[in-house]
């Protein structure tokens, strides 16, 4: 497929990476002739020096005959400008970043609808409803939700005096009443699907699938209560922790944020006036000391600077801080990170790579199924997809035990209308399902490709 990339920053270099490597054709346009030539080399992809708004350029570029044109430039006007031309020139579909909140609240929609976008993306609204995820299970590294929250996996660690460390898979089934399934388990570089067999380990980072109640029972089980924050201490006061602050103060729980920023958090006070602003240097320790950092129940690391984040996650951790959750994009960082006992990690860049490269896949499909959701594991290593089932799927109505699905396939589970249903071999497909696949070392583009 044929795609076009506008704007080489963070998040444009991490899906052009991401869509590379699914052997699409990628051509690429920024204003610097720097980044171009870097990203062209790297990525051999074709680039141009240029802009995205320019009528030239984009016919250069083949936007006439591209499948889909992305605009992710740090503008979000230039991006819905690029957007709207491409899509008259005849690109098929069109996908733009689009930040500030003035277009993120009441206007989207008319925006989206006037400029015929297919897509707007906001990376820090996304990040911030992960974290929200994560605070509704404190003591999960990550939280993945699919058809709407019927069905999650919540990833943990596992710490020496965990419950389930030195147990096989079969002895957890038989402990637990709960439904549920341990679909992955990270150790160290290695992912690993486990079988009845496997012995968990201290430091295993695990998948559990289950709906959202047996979720909330089995964590208790293992001596993981679930006790949800009242108080939250946020760093930085960016884009990110505006949107985070909004969706906490709506459930109901208390926010400082601080920032050096005199101005911004000026911006902050009118914007969110229910939050507590502190003009003051989160990296000195005094500071949030005086803030109360021993006692509050989350502290949320969002400034611009990776390591920033990770050093002062570390401190709120030494402070025994129930719930430490760091932004951080640079992979070598997160390794840092996690070696320093940070575990709860988020990324806009793996947000959006993620979300493009299911959009793309989605384009894709012609065998009876949709991508609907896809999140991806150890750096594209593994990844976890929710396929929307068609009446036209060839598998329908069989039984999964007669199916020969691939060795590096596992069935997580099936939603059928609100119901969650971890399969089994008498378990079948039918039309309307939605069905989560686990694959490892191979991109799924339909539900079809499951099967050998």
């Amino acid at each position: 497929m044929k795609i076009v990339i506008f704007g080489c920053g963070k998040i444009g270099t991490s899906i052009i990476e991401s869509l590379v490597g699914e052997g699409h054709d990628i051509v690429v346009v920024d204003k610097d002739p720097g980044v171009v030539e870097e990203v062209s080399n790297i990525y051999d992809v074709m680039g141009l020096c240029g802009s995205g708004v320019d009528s030239d350029i984009m016919s250069e570029a083949g936007v006439a005959d591209a499948e889909l044109f992305i605009a992710v430039t740090g503008s979000d006007e230039l991006n819905m400008l690029g957007c709207f031309l491409a899509g008259k020139m005849g690109a098929r579909y069109t996908v733009a970043r689009i930040r500030n909140p003035e277009y993120n609240d009441e206007s989207l929609g008319f925006i989206k609808q006037h400029l015929d976008l297919s897509v707007a993306l906001n990376p820090e609204r996304l990040v911030a409803q992960e974290i929200m995820n994560i605070l509704h299970f404190p003591t999960a590294a990550k939280v993945e939700s699919f058809s709407g929250r019927n069905l999650q996996i919540v990833n943990v660690f596992l710490k020496d005096d965990s419950l389930m460390v030195g147990m096989k898979l079969s002895e957890l089934r038989k402990k637990y009443r709960e439904k549920f399934l341990i679909c992955n388990v990270v150790r160290g570089d290695e992912v690993y699907v486990p079988n009845g067999d496997f012995i968990m380990k201290p430091g295993d980072r695990i998948g559990i699938t289950a709906a959202r109640g047996d979720m909330l029972k089995l964590l208790r089980d293992i001596g993981m209560p679930q006790k949800q924050p009242k108080n939250v201490i946020i760093l930085g006061a960016s884009r990110i922790a505006y949107y985070l602050a909004k969706l906490l103060i709506a459930a109901g729980i208390e926010v400082t944020i601080i920032d050096r920023d005199k101005q911004r958090c000026e911006e902050f006070a009118l914007a969110i006036p229910e939050a507590v602003l502190i003009h003051g240097d989160g990296m000195k320790q005094e500071v949030l000391r005086e803030e109360g950092i021993a006692a509050t129940d989350a502290y949320i690391a969002l400034t611009g600077t990776d390591e920033e984040n990770v050093l002062s996650a570390f401190y709120a951790g030494s402070q025994k801080v129930p719930v430490v959750i760091a932004k951080i994009n640079r992979q070598e960082m997160v390794l840092t990170a996690e070696k320093l006992g940070i575990s709860c990690i988020v990324s806009p860049l793996n947000i959006v790579s993620d979300i493009i490269s299911r959009y793309a896949r989605a384009l894709h499909n012609s065998i009876g199924s949709n991508v609907e959701t896809l999140y991806k594991l150890m750096d594209g290593k593994a990844e976890i997809l929710e396929f929307k089932v068609f009446d036209d799927f060839p598998y329908c109505k069989i039984p999964l035990k007669e199916l020969n699905l691939k060795k590096s396939i596992l069935l997580v589970g099936i939603v059928r209308g609100r119901r969650p249903i971890l399969p089994t071999g008498e378990e079948m497909i039918l039309p309307g399902d939605r069905v989560i696949v686990q694959s490892a070392g191979q991109p799924l583009g339909d539900l079809a490709d499951i099967v050998g």
